[in-house]
């Protein structure tokens, strides 16, 4: 890993960054849409996205936020535009004071509380929407949805000529689709799958799944607000996405190790789908 440009993962046109390993540190951009998912402890790689998404607020996935916005006011980047649950934007507007105090320096960024329902905007043409996840504080995951505008089913059969004639009308041909392409879950447990259909169509899902084997069991899991890979496996004939990329595992399993339990417990059929974001070891 360069601490200048994190871990790369791709699928098709989808090019992930970023570095995830249980209570070390998480964070993951999606660089074409200028939109990062967590903070860790805050690295170089991250100083360009001006679209940040806080999960939640433990400091393997928020701390570095005081660093990452001191290090866009020194190079007088734009404004970041932080989401993050209601609850840590009093909070986290002290910590901000603060570093303020401590640094003799004020510091430009717009905290915003994250709500469910609401879109928000990312580089076009994309959006991000949050979701209900389950961890032991207050927590969202989020989806980068692609806006893209199709013909509606009632005029494909029409020619060319016919779809131009009803364009000079003034007729309204396309309609506005939103596609989910990217869902990252942060810390949670499995239930976050249950409150939200389209997580489940995702193109691609970064899921945590802290603990992969019997050294842990999934009540161990559940009691820290955590996912065990059993009960992933449960979902896996329910889930759409092409790619389940598996992020924040605890630190104990080696990737070898990792790659060793999806070989055999992962059904044949789902084992081309299930990836595991690049890590150290």
């Amino acid at each position: 890993m360069s601490l200048a440009t994190g871990f790369t993962w791709t699928y098709q046109n989808i090019k992930l960054l970023g570095y995830s390993m249980a209570g070390i540190t998480t964070s993951i951009a999606m660089p074409e849409a200028d939109v990062l998912f967590d903070v860790g402890q805050g690295l170089p790689w991250q100083n360009s996205y001006t679209n940040i998404f806080l999960t939640h607020g433990h400091m393997d996935h928020a701390s570095g936020l005081p660093y990452l916005i001191g290090q866009k006011s020194m190079h007088s980047q734009p404004t970041p535009q932080i989401h993050m649950p209601p609850v840590l934007v009093t909070p986290m507007k002290e910590l901000m004071r603060i570093w303020e105090k401590v640094e003799d320096h004020n510091y430009k960024y717009n905290f915003i509380p994250t709500e469910l329902g609401r879109e928000y905007k990312a580089k076009n043409p994309y959006i991000v929407k949050a979701f209900p996840t389950f961890h032991r504080v207050p927590s969202f995951g989020y989806t980068i949805f692609e806006r893209k505008k199709r013909l509606k089913d009632e005029y494909r059969d029409l020619d060319r000529n016919g779809l131009v004639d009803l364009r000079k009308k003034g007729v309204e041909l396309d309609e506005q689709i939103d596609e989910p392409l990217v869902s990252f879950t942060g810390d949670t447990k499995i239930e976050f799958l249950e409150n939200c259909e389209w997580i489940t169509r995702s193109k691609v899902l970064l899921t945590e799944v802290t603990y992969i084997d019997e050294a842990k069991t999934v009540e161990n899991a559940r009691t820290w607000g955590h996912l065990h890979f059993d009960e992933l496996l449960k979902w896996l004939p329910k889930l759409r996405c092409e790619k389940i990329v598996l992020i924040h595992v605890s630190a104990r399993y080696t990737t070898k190790r990792i790659r060793e339990v999806i070989e055999e417990r992962v059904p044949e059929q789902f084992k081309s789908r299930i990836e595991i974001f690049p890590r150290p070891s």
